[in-house]
């Protein structure tokens, strides 16, 4: 997300994953964000890489200054700081994606760090929720799973039973 954020304010990304049609999207939600007044937390910067490759030439650069041959693969050492502020003192958290690629050991820091603020704030009473395979897949391979509140596997139907809609399987569960 943090590179269509970044491309909608005319930002150079290099070869990151980009949302071309939601650049309007991204300066919406900034706009929303304002009006009522909450906080949108974007990482600063990223670590990025020349190739997509565990072995890959790496460095750190700006989320917006990211140079052409280059991508983003995770959150930069300043993007995991603010990332872990903002975790800190929650009482309500829901993880719904990883930060880079976390598969690859090089680029897992980001996620891991969000996983053990998630995991210190749950320790400090917040309820923490994780929903998708991904982020799943997070807290099972830092050794998280059983630091947190609630795991689901169910990401993009978390996220649909949180705005509200009727989930088919719930739906037929109930008879409707």
């Amino acid at each position: 997300m943090t590179y269509t954020f970044a491309k909608a304010h005319g930002g150079e990304i290099g070869e990151s994953i980009v949302e071309m049609d939601k650049l309007d999207v991204a300066l919406g939600v900034e706009e929303l964000a304002k009006k009522n007044d909450v906080e949108l937390v974007m990482a600063p910067d990223a670590v990025i890489a020349d190739s997509f490759s565990n072995d890959a030439n790496t460095k750190i650069a700006p989320s917006n200054a990211i140079p052409a041959g280059w991508q983003g693969l995770d959150a930069g050492p300043e993007a995991q700081k603010k990332f872990a502020a903002a975790i800190k003192g929650c009482k309500t958290i829901l993880w719904n994606g990883p930060a880079g690629v976390f598969e690859f050991e090089n680029f897992c820091a980001g996620s891991r760090a969000i996983g053990e603020a998630i995991a210190e704030a749950t320790a400090e009473g917040a309820f923490s929720l994780i929903g998708g395979g991904d982020s799943v897949a997070c807290v099972n391979k830092f050794g998280l799973a059983d630091k947190v509140s609630y795991i689901s596997t169910g990401g993009g139907a978390l996220l649909e039973a949180i705005e509200g809609k009727v989930l088919p399987g719930v739906a037929a569960i109930k008879g409707e």
